[in-house]
């Protein structure tokens, strides 16, 4: 039995039955909609919220900056703050900061008190993030943790498929605010759910500086750390513009727009949940075809995308394959770091926030600057080198 397997077989196997190691799981990924979604539903309200607290549409987006940017720095400083704590206490914490947080914001009577309501969001968007990522290790059995980790994530997929524009359509009827206080309302549901079914989850270590410093010496985690950057970095620099880009480069009519982008994250809740059948067989082949699935698709809007069905179809090939990095590097980080999975998360889980807020930024000023075809073949480049270095470690045992 390798080193892998021992730990496998004494930290991660369940001793709950397996209803309830699944149902911890779905409510997991119940955490993660809401919380996916609580970041991203101001982008369909900015307008309304601007107008309400007279601010620009600019000084309302800091709504999703700024919740992006602290989850960045939360996901590994919560860990590290609570120590010992037992997980499945913090898990709950966090929720309960959600639910206030939201509820703050739909009461904020300025903006300022509103951004600060969006601070405490990223705090718990970024812990429990952190948490959640590698939990599927401690819910279910080994052969099962690809399943699980897909699961998790679907509720990231869910979020910008249907939670967005649904909080979106709510907060147009009957307003931004009602729209929040009702997303607090299901986060008290979320932690209802998780106090029934999520089992104590005992500290498998404290995450420590040194700790978190040692993962670095870990080629398997360096390695990954640098993919789920440049992935991450690239997607985030094209897609930010990718409206712009259907209308511009594929000559679709804006109105379609809105639908496309659905069946954007339909195909992405697909790839999801392929991915994660196929990471249960070889990971490294999947990370490495998922990155050059990427590296084709964004470049190739500017060959074969100047057409309306063309741009279409790439669309929906983006969305596949992107609908797949979430579990694919997350899965690459827990087999890299079979010991140190959440110190391992969340580094993940920072790079990976920090890395939509740059590529986003990065994105508008080649736009602004240079041209709208330039953010695609940022996105491509950024894929493609993300596709070496992951082929780099195709002797590392660790992630094959």
């Amino acid at each position: 039995m390798t080193s892998t397997e021992e730990f496998a077989s004494e930290t991660k196997e369940p001793r709950t039955p397996e209803v309830s190691r699944w149902a911890a799981v779905s409510a997991v990924a119940l955490g993660t909609f809401l919380l996916v979604t609580a970041e991203q539903l101001p982008i369909g309200l900015l307008t309304s919220v601007g107008s309400a607290l007279s601010v620009s549409e600019g000084t309302a987006g800091l709504m999703v900056t700024v919740p992006s940017l602290v989850a960045a720095f939360a996901a590994p400083l919560v860990p590290m703050l609570v120590g010992g704590l037992d997980r499945r206490l913090l898990l709950l914490g966090l929720m309960t900061l959600m639910t206030l947080a939201n509820l703050a914001t739909s009461v904020a009577p300025n903006f300022a008190l509103l951004v600060g309501s969006r601070v405490l969001v990223g705090i718990a968007i970024g812990g429990f993030w952190a948490i959640a990522s590698g939990l599927a290790v401690r819910l279910v059995t080994p052969a099962d943790v690809p399943k699980a980790t897909a699961i998790i994530f679907g509720g990231v997929g869910a979020a910008n498929v249907f939670g967005v524009p649904l909080g979106t359509l709510l907060g147009d009827f009957t307003g931004w605010r009602v729209a929040f206080a009702s997303l607090s309302g299901l986060a008290l549901v979320a932690l209802v759910t998780l106090i029934v079914v999520l089992p104590a989850l005992a500290a498998s270590q404290a995450i420590r500086p040194k700790l978190l410093a040692e993962q670095f010496r870990n080629p398997g985690v360096r390695i990954g750390i640098l993919a789920t950057i440049l992935i991450v970095f690239g997607h985030f620099a094209a897609y930010t513009f990718v409206s712009p880009a259907l209308q511009k480069l594929s000559g679709i009519d804006e109105r379609y727009v809105g639908p496309l982008l659905f069946g954007f994250g339909i195909a992405g809740m697909i790839g999801n949940f392929v991915a994660g059948s196929a990471l249960s067989r070889r990971v490294h082949r999947s990370a490495l075809v998922i990155a050059v699935s990427l590296a084709l698709a964004m470049p190739l809007f500017l060959l074969l995308g100047q057409t309306r069905v063309g741009g279409a179809i790439l669309l929906i090939l983006w969305g596949l394959a992107y609908g797949g990095v979430s579990v694919a590097l997350q899965t690459w980080m827990i087999k890299a770091a079979p010991q140190a999975v959440e110190a391992a998360s969340s580094l993940w889980v920072a790079v990976f926030n920090l890395s939509i807020g740059l590529g986003a930024l990065a994105g508008g000023v080649i736009v602004d600057t240079v041209t709208l075809r330039g953010v695609l073949w940022l996105g491509g480049a950024c894929a493609l080198l993300a596709a070496l270095a992951i082929w780099s470690a195709r002797r590392n045992e660790a992630v094959r």
